[in-house]
């Protein structure tokens, strides 16, 4: 709230991402990911692409006692979704960023996911 006491809403007001011309909805990727026997979390945020607008990256929580390879999960969604919805980058993280009440912060993430895969956690 500023000075004025106006609202700004700074989060969550576009999941949604664009990707050659499809839109790509991350509640919906992130579900089938929840699907995958070695994921117990996941997020996805768009970035910024080159050729496609935006493309997916996924950050996901393997299940206890499991170690999940990102490219089998990449390969695991080409085979439930289409192909403009599955993420163009997976990473395996301890933990997702969260607020107070349990949201995950997806700007912490798609700030994370602009800098690259080898940022560190």
């Amino acid at each position: 709230m500023d000075e004025r006491g106006y609202l700004r809403i700074t989060d969550r007001k576009k999941d949604m991402f664009i990707v050659g011309g499809f839109n790509a909805y991350p509640a919906e990727i992130e579900n089938v990911l929840l699907g995958h026997p070695q994921v117990s979390q996941a997020a996805v945020v768009g970035v910024p692409d080159d050729r496609l607008g935006e493309v997916g990256v996924a950050y996901v929580v393997a299940r206890p006692g499991s170690v999940p390879d990102p490219d089998e999960i990449v390969a695991w969604c080409r085979e439930r979704m289409a192909n403009f919805k599955v993420p163009r980058r997976v990473e395996v993280v301890d933990a997702l960023p969260l607020n107070a009440s349990g949201k995950v912060l997806k700007y912490e993430l798609r700030e994370r996911a602009a800098a690259g895969p080898d940022r560190p956690a």
